[in-house]
């Protein structure tokens, strides 16, 4: 059985993996999402554009504008689906470290 996806897929491009970080760019087009998923690290965001996310979480979804070159850093653990809020194409790197 195939299983019904509502919004299209962000798309990661892995820039570096090596044994001290992991950096991923994610891009996404309007109303994309990564799908739900756990954060085994910590990491760091760097929006490369002006980001309007929709986070939905276990105990709801919230709205969070980030301007494209602000930074900031969630600890392991995190558990979310990050969605495209808005109408233009959004991405930014995801930096993880190990």
């Amino acid at each position: 059985m195939t299983k019904f996806r509502a919004r299209p897929p962000a798309v990661p491009t892995v820039l570096v993996d090596d044994a001290v970080v992991r950096i991923i760019r994610w891009d996404f087009e309007p109303g994309a999402d990564t799908g739900h998923h756990v954060h085994g690290l910590g990491y760091v965001v760097v929006p490369m554009t002006d980001c309007q996310f929709l986070v939905e979480e276990e105990e709801g979804s919230r709205r969070i504008d980030v301007a494209k070159g602000a930074a900031y850093r969630r600890d392991a653990g995190v558990a979310h689906n990050v969605v495209n809020a808005g109408s233009e194409p959004m991405s930014f790197v995801e930096i993880e470290y190990k």
